[in-house]
């Protein structure tokens, strides 16, 4: 039996097939370790089997087979004699022993049947109290450990401190968060002008980029752009209760003049027939064009449906009314 070690079983199978010199099939195969590719080239394992042809006898029986010699004739004479020397003297030391206890007996007078007397035997009687007390029942001591109780504390979230403390003003907001957006941006591969953090409306930051690589910061389609987007309000609504509007390089102000005389047409096909709808639009172009038609049309449902290829498009209709 061989140890074969390879990177998977696979080649630990055809290595040990070309040096035993035959098929895989006819291998008999002891799996000791399965390989394993690990994490990012870190804890890799190669795969170990024990591997010999299929009909051999394994190492051990072969080695006992060896070292067992049969003892000769002349060596089996003299232990049979050594044997029987041996029995004569167990047999005899056990003959003096037992009349070593006949001899140790007490002989007891016969009675007139011929048959002997024998002394009943007195029995020792114990109170309870006393065996109690001779049970002796094993200690065990056990090994007293101080275990800690885990204390179960409850982390202050910023919703929470949110629903406990009363809402900051936008004016005393405005500072913090642009240093914070400083910080954020200090690192970034995009050669960038100092943004400009200000003041919307009441509930609203705007935020302004502009410089050499704003259009790199909005990206393809303006998917940049949409994860920024994602990440500033997530950040600023959850930790400040205040929505955002982002520019860079006025792209919502352009995405807004075009969706405004997209929506033209729209409108006034709604306003004549009572409904409509919009055509597929984007993840930027559909937040726009939702709010204008929610402010256009604030008694109608405006809602976004999606279609079979998964597209979005926003639906304008008297039914299902929004109820307050």
């Amino acid at each position: 039996m061989i140890k074969v070690e390879a990177a998977t079983l696979q080649e630990a199978y055809s290595k040990a097939a070309s040096e035993l010199s035959c098929s895989v099939v006819d291998l008999d195969i002891n799996i000791v370790q399965n390989g394993s590719s690990g994490f990012l080239g870190l804890f890799k394992k190669s795969a170990i089997i024990e591997v010999q042809r299929k009909g051999t006898k394994p190492v051990r029986e072969e080695r006992d087979r060896k070292e067992f010699v049969p003892p000769r004739k002349e060596e089996s004479s003299n232990n049979n004699e050594a044997d029987s020397s041996f029995n004569d003297e167990r047999r005899d030391r056990n003959r003096r022993n037992k009349n070593r206890r006949n001899k140790g007996k007490k002989e007891f007078p016969r009675s007139e049947s011929g048959e002997k007397k024998v002394e009943p035997e007195t029995a020792i009687v114990v109170p309870l109290k006393e065996t109690a007390a001779l049970i002796i029942e094993p200690k065990i001591e056990v090994a007293k450990t101080s275990v800690k109780e885990p204390r179960h504390t409850i982390v202050s979230t910023a919703i929470d401190q949110n629903f406990h403390h009363e809402k900051r003003e936008i004016n005393d907001v405005i500072d913090e968060v642009r240093m914070q957006i400083k910080n954020l941006f200090k690192y970034s591969c995009f050669t960038l002008e100092s943004p400009i953090i200000s003041k919307y409306s009441d509930d609203t930051i705007l935020i302004e980029f502009s410089g050499e690589d704003a259009a790199l910061l909005i990206g393809k389609e303006g998917y940049r752009y949409k994860a920024l987007s994602y990440l500033l309000y997530n950040w600023i609504n959850l930790k400040y209760g205040l929505n955002i509007r982002l520019e860079i390089a006025e792209f919502l102000k352009n995405q807004e003049e075009m969706i405004d005389k997209y929506l033209a047409p729209v409108i006034e096909r709604i306003r004549n027939s009572g409904k409509g709808q919009t055509k597929i639009l984007d993840g930027v172009l559909i937040k726009i064009a939702l709010e204008a038609l929610r402010a256009q049309f604030p008694e109608k449902y405006v809602g976004i449906k999606s279609g079979k290829d998964g597209g979005k498009f926003i639906v304008v209709n008297d039914f299902n009314r929004k109820t307050a």
